[in-house]
């Protein structure tokens, strides 16, 4: 259960979310519409991905993304199961060979994610918080369901102190931790982290 202070700084993200997304809708516009140029001509088929993820209180939602694999790569998975590298619920197969050359320039830059700014202004997700799952709810441990008590994030801190490489237990711990301890100056620190992680070029 949120404290009064926790639920009153989830009404000022909100309004912090709105205005960020305002104000860098002239830039990130255009940048999201030759992206999508860029994907559609050099893969075809639409440029965005679309999947259900698991949000605040584990209701689910329509995540987007620019679209960075083949067409079929939900069939493929089965196929390269083998190669997971995390244990289950989590899916990670290193240099993916389902990623297409333009979407691993997406992946590395982080600008795949560029359209969950769309549910960020839905308010289905939020600048910084626990990244959203595509497995449901119901497959969570009760002691995972903390996460679930805010918005899920576009980054977090999981991303400025792990990336790819721990399991979903860590996750939620590093969730837990932003969510006890969450405040603009924890967002402001964990968006510079994220900004520095893509930069130096690390994730993949």
């Amino acid at each position: 259960m949120l404290a009064p202070s926790q639920l009153g700084y989830l009404h000022l993200k909100r309004a912090v979310d709105l205005l960020v997304c305002l104000a860098f809708a002239p830039l990130l516009i255009p940048v999201g519409m030759l992206i999508a140029l860029a994907v559609r001509i050099s893969t075809g088929g639409s440029p965005i991905f679309i999947q259900q993820r698991t949000g605040m209180h584990g209701r689910r939602f329509k995540m987007y993304k620019f679209r960075s694999m083949v067409h079929n790569a939900e069939e493929l998975k089965s196929v390269y199961a083998h190669l997971n590298v995390l244990p289950a619920p989590d899916f990670k197969i290193p240099n993916d060979p389902r990623i297409t050359p333009l979407g691993r320039i997406l992946r590395k830059t982080s600008l795949d994610e560029l359209p969950q700014l769309i549910n960020v202004v839905r308010g289905e997700m939020t600048l910084v918080g626990p990244r959203p799952t595509s497995f449901a709810a119901s497959t969570y441990d009760l002691w995972h369901t903390a996460r679930l008590e805010i918005p899920p994030g576009i980054t977090g801190l999981w991303q400025i102190k792990g990336r790819g490489e721990i399991d979903f237990d860590e996750r939620l711990r590093l969730d837990i931790e932003y969510i006890e301890t969450m405040s603009p100056a924890t967002d402001a620190k964990i968006l510079v982290g994220t900004l520095t992680s893509v930069l130096a070029r690390k994730g993949m």
